[in-house]
């Protein structure tokens, strides 16, 4: 008898802590062409005297989802970012990536952006509203434990803004 009560007390305990972590929000859609949203984001950029973030990943890196999640949810660090950047979630999935049209538009958007897969997702790549590469951020770097580090992530963004990169 203890020893059913045992399995059904952990299997209660591990259905209650599955239920409790919520999933991250999907922020990729890989039905959009790579180079349109680019292109559509260096418009805005342009249009509002900001720099481009483009951050490469997909939905299926947890990494990818942790980090828009965690920026997103930080007032300090959107803040800085809407001032400062568009942002925009560019779809790349190394794994469905071959072989096909898909795969000759993730290759120009990966050369586009300085080919930025070489550090892993998600990777970050600022443009200058003119669409040049100014800088490319390995994520790595930004990250604490099992997320990412406040100071890092704020210190990253603040010296790439327009003012700071414009400096005279």
């Amino acid at each position: 008898m203890k020893k059913i009560s045992y399995i059904l007390l952990m299997f209660l305990l591990i259905t209650l802590s599955a239920s409790a972590q919520t999933p991250l929000k999907k922020v990729y859609n890989d039905t959009i062409d790579p180079m349109v949203q680019i292109d559509n984001a260096l418009e805005k950029a342009k249009s509002e005297n900001k720099f481009v973030v483009c951050q490469v990943g997909g939905n299926w890196c947890p990494w990818c989802l942790r980090f828009a999640d965690f920026i997103e949810k930080d007032s300090t660090i959107s803040k800085l970012i809407s001032d400062n950047f568009v942002y925009t979630h560019i779809s790349y999935d190394p794994r469905s990536s071959k072989g096909t049209d898909k795969a000759d538009k993730a290759k120009n958007m990966l050369k586009r952006l300085g080919n930025p897969a070489r550090f892993g997702f998600p990777v970050l790549v600022i443009l200058d509203a003119n669409g040049t590469v100014i800088h490319i951020q390995d994520s790595g770097y930004l990250e604490e434990g099992k997320g990412y580090n406040k100071e890092k992530v704020i210190r990253f963004f603040s010296n790439w803004t327009p003012k700071a990169v414009n400096q005279l």
